[in-house]
């Protein structure tokens, strides 16, 4: 339901303008995907900085500083936590013991809360269901492969997260939602569907060189020199599927279901899983609320 985006600038081949402007439209293009926060993480000087406002895109501020050649994004459309308080906002901040990072989410997670209450986890005035996934790393205590694959099969929910670490790898970690890596010669850039890159490809007249291919149940790592390792985790299937949601629709009235049914159709142009949607109502929302969601 938002979306994730990036600039892996691996051989210095980007002058540090022409990275704010490749940010920038990047971002502009996910506004597809939400527009209800904007939010950036770089390092800098040695130091992981995360910066983010509850503002669409196209009224951000991409200031960038010039050695900043890693750059993770995020757009927000909210489901769950207030965009107006800042904190809810993507990316977050997390620690541990050797590294800081950042972390984006695109998706919904329906066990948060429950996470929360079993595991005892540290109490957060953030309501946003993704940054339980924060207080799971955390609580693992390092960023690796391992972490993410232990993180990723704790939560439950439709996901495609990135985490930015102060070394400057980007570890992308592919659920059930779109992620799309091109390769363009020289740096990578990422975002949460083919269309966004290529439009936005399109305006800044750069051609892709090749796509990093990504399936669901993937980790990758890219490292600041371009370098792509890979490993997986169980992504489990919950079983969300057209027909339970009409059927759990029993005893209402059928113009609803049909309703929602079409949002599900309508949410795939956009590249949103409908298993999103189907979270979204059983968090409550209804069809009009979902609809102005997507709108």
């Amino acid at each position: 339901m938002c979306s994730l985006f990036g600039l892996i600038d691996y051989e210095n081949a980007v002058p540090s303008f022409a990275r704010k402007v490749i940010v920038k439209i990047l971002a502009q293009e996910c506004e597809a995907r939400g527009t209800d926060a904007t939010g950036i993480a770089y390092n800098t000087h040695g130091s992981l900085r995360v910066y983010k406002r509850p503002v669409r895109a196209a009224k951000f501020k991409f200031n960038l500083p010039s050695d900043s050649r890693v750059i993770m994004g995020h757009t927000r459309m909210t489901t769950k936590g207030n965009q107006k308080v800042n904190n809810n906002n993507h990316p977050f901040y997390g620690s541990v013991p050797d590294n800081v990072f950042a972390l984006g989410h695109n998706g919904v997670l329906y066990n948060d809360e429950q996470l929360r209450s079993q595991m005892q986890l540290p109490n957060t005035t953030i309501e946003t269901d993704s940054y339980v996934a924060v207080q799971l790393l955390e609580r693992i205590g390092h960023i690796s492969f391992e972490s993410l694959k232990e993180m990723a099969e704790t939560v439950s929910g439709s996901f495609c997260f990135s985490v930015l670490t102060d070394e400057n790898d980007v570890y992308l970690v592919k659920g059930s939602n779109p992620l799309e890596i091109y390769d363009c010669g020289g740096f990578y850039v990422y975002a949460s569907t083919k269309e966004i890159l290529d439009k936005a490809l399109k305006r800044l007249h750069i051609r892709k060189k090749s796509e990093v291919q990504s399936s669901q149940g993937d980790i990758l790592k890219i490292s600041a020199n371009g370098s792509v390792e890979r490993s997986t985790f169980n992504c489990y299937d919950y079983e969300y599927s057209r027909y339970s949601f009409l059927s759990s629709y029993i005893g209402r009235d059928r113009d609803d279901a049909d309703e929602l049914d079409l949002i599900i159709q309508y949410a795939s142009y956009f590249g949103i899983d409908e298993r999103d949607i189907i979270m979204l109502s059983d968090m409550g929302y209804d069809a009009c609320d979902i609809e102005e969601m997507l709108y």
